[in-house]
């Protein structure tokens, strides 16, 4: 599929998720068949301010492409400035417009889902990043706000008119969160109401549901978010289902560990270590969902603080656990 100029190679998406797609992250969802990558999302004001935690969110290492830079906020002129600061730091192909984020303290600032009760509002801010950049604009939004207001049809409808390249819609509304089942045909309604590709998001956890959910809505893409946690194999899986070829079983353990091990190497060398090893606490917890025993290991995981501290836990768990 094409979104604006640009190629992708593939159908399955890596979610922007706070606090887990960092560049370490991307670049191991991307060796293992991410065909599109997003950073994590970035405060446009952050970035006007000149925020240095801010701007270290946007690092993504050469050739590991194609990735978007996605950015929030809800005052267009901030929006636009923020957008070409965000390309100018990132290198991004992409240029995303968080508009579904349900979290409590970006919605009370008018960001994020909250956008949704204002289409002309999120229409403006769209235009205007349109306007200051020389990349393909995307937009990723929810179903609503609540059942009582579904309006992705509309939002979708607003956002393309404006100038939107694609479209990434999660088939959950601002209320529930990322609680009980995404409605998949909200998304199919999105798509044929606009001419421009559109991403599925929600409930994608294995091959098989990407292929369910890429038939049921016609979308171009499906996008991964919680089901890549502690398994970017997962990108691996999607690829061969929907290549009609058997779904690869998960690697031997060690060896699921050497890739953990890369991502928390690539995670101090690209930001800062302490933070990096922080995030490895609950990130590798994740890489052991489903072994036997490994409760001890759990309890060591969240105690380390350094990365010699995530190599000492990683050989014992090699040694001791299956």
């Amino acid at each position: 599929m094409r979104i604006g100029n640009l190629q992708i190679d593939g159908r399955a998406a890596l979610a922007p998720m706070a606090g887990v797609t960092d560049a370490a992250f991307r670049h191991i969802c991307r060796a293992h068949g991410a065909a599109l990558t997003c950073t994590e999302m970035v405060s446009s004001r952050g970035l006007v301010y000149n925020d240095p935690k801010t701007k270290e969110l946007l690092y993504c290492p050469p050739g590991d492409g194609p990735v978007a830079a996605q950015i929030f906020g809800s005052d267009p002129a901030v929006m636009a400035e923020a957008a070409g600061m965000a390309l100018e730091l990132s290198g991004a192909d992409l240029l995303d417009l968080n508009m579904g984020c349900p979290v409590g303290k970006i919605v009370k600032s008018g960001d994020g889902s909250a956008l949704m009760r204002d289409p002309d509002l999120a229409g403006r801010i769209v235009e205007a990043c349109v306007k200051a950049v020389s990349v393909p604009v995307t937009v990723k939004f929810r179903k609503g706000w609540d059942g009582g207001n579904v309006n992705a049809v509309e939002f979708a409808r607003v956002c393309e008119q404006a100038g939107a390249a694609a479209l990434t819609v999660h088939g959950r509304t601002r209320v529930q969160m990322y609680a009980g089942v995404a409605d998949w045909d909200v998304i199919r309604d999105v798509k044929a109401a606009v001419s421009i590709p559109v991403i599925a998001n929600g409930d994608v956890f294995s091959g098989e549901a990407a292929v369910r959910v890429l038939k049921r809505t016609g979308a171009d893409m499906c996008m991964v978010g919680r089901g890549a946690f502690g398994d970017p194999w997962i990108f691996q899986r999607i690829n061969a289902a929907l290549a009609g070829e058997p779904e690869p079983e998960l690697p031997p353990l060690a060896e699921r560990m050497d890739t953990a091990l890369s991502q928390f190497e690539l995670a101090c060398a690209w930001k800062d270590p302490h933070i990096a090893c922080l995030e490895a606490r609950k990130q590798l917890c994740w890489y052991l969902r489903g072994v036997a025993w490994s409760g001890p290991a759990k309890r060591e995981i969240v105690k380390v603080n350094t990365l010699d501290d995530i190599r000492a836990v990683i050989a014992r768990i090699k040694r001791e656990l299956r």
